[in-house]
This record gives C-alpha cells, structure tokens and sequence, in this order.
C-alpha cells in the first residue's frame, strides 16, 4: 500500500505552546504527573524514575531535552508512557489533548530548521485543518538518549 494514502493516529500533546505527535503505537499509556525518584548523575534532562506497577521507568523531561525553558507543573502535565522494542520511558508533556489521525499525504518533511528540536528527533510536519503538528520520532529520541 502506498504510505501517502495510509491514515495514522498520533497522541497530541502540547510543550511551550507547539503541538507535538507521537505515533499512537508507541504509546502504551498516559499518566498525570506523580512522585518521581532522582537518579544520581543522570543525564540533565533524565527527571529520574516511577515505579509503575512494578516496572521501573525512566523519565524524560522533553522541555529539558529540548532545551525549552522551565515552567511550574499544572493540573494539565502530563507523563506520556512510550515503549520502543524492551525499553519504556516517560516523557513529561505540558498537557496531553487528544488522539488524531494524519494522512499520509498531510505529513510533509520537516524544514532544516525546526527551532528548539533537533532535526533527527522530527520525522515530518502534520497538516490538520489550520494547524501544523510536529511528528516526533520517538524511537530516536530514545534510543540518542543516554538515559
């Protein structure tokens, strides 16, 4: 089948006022923020692990690995689950709002200059109605990452 005419779902979420997509397929689940433990000498952006349901998890703060500035919690934040072959990791989202699907013909490379991400942690640009959705390759967010 051709990959322009394939619909995918991505979960939504929202960091420094940008709209972010991961693949619905990596996402396992999404949780509001809870106790998080420190881990000594993680990597800066490494908030420290969760105990979920007996798996010890890794937490990834996106803001930090972004380089985006800090911002208090809220009520709306937002521990996205992703799993990627045997390893999951959360990733901390200032809010997540919704599930949406994306053609594959609006999905449009991502330009070189992206702003705060980096180039290789974006696989395209999605095109819903008015607004531009940044697709994330989480496979290489995680696995780039030394967690």
């Amino acid at each position: 089948m051709d990959a322009v005419n394939v619909t995918r779902q991505f979960v939504i979420f929202r960091l420094a006022n940008e709209e972010y997509g991961i693949d619905i397929l990596r996402v396992k689940e999404i949780k509001e923020m809870m106790n998080i433990t420190r881990v000594p000498k993680a990597a800066h952006f490494v908030r420290g692990v969760i105990n979920l349901r007996g798996e010890v998890i890794p937490i990834v703060d996106l803001r930090k690995k972004f380089g985006l500035p800090k911002v208090e919690e809220t009520e709306s934040t937002r521990i996205i689950i992703v799993s990627v072959d045997d390893l999951t990791v959360g990733l901390v989202v200032d809010s997540s709002s919704e599930v949406t699907e994306i053609n594959g013909a609006a999905i449009e490379e991502a330009p070189a200059a992206i702003g705060n991400v980096e180039q290789g942690n974006i696989f395209g640009i999605g095109k819903v109605g008015e607004r531009l959705i940044i697709l994330l390759d989480v496979v290489k967010i995680i696995t780039n990452s030394a967690i």
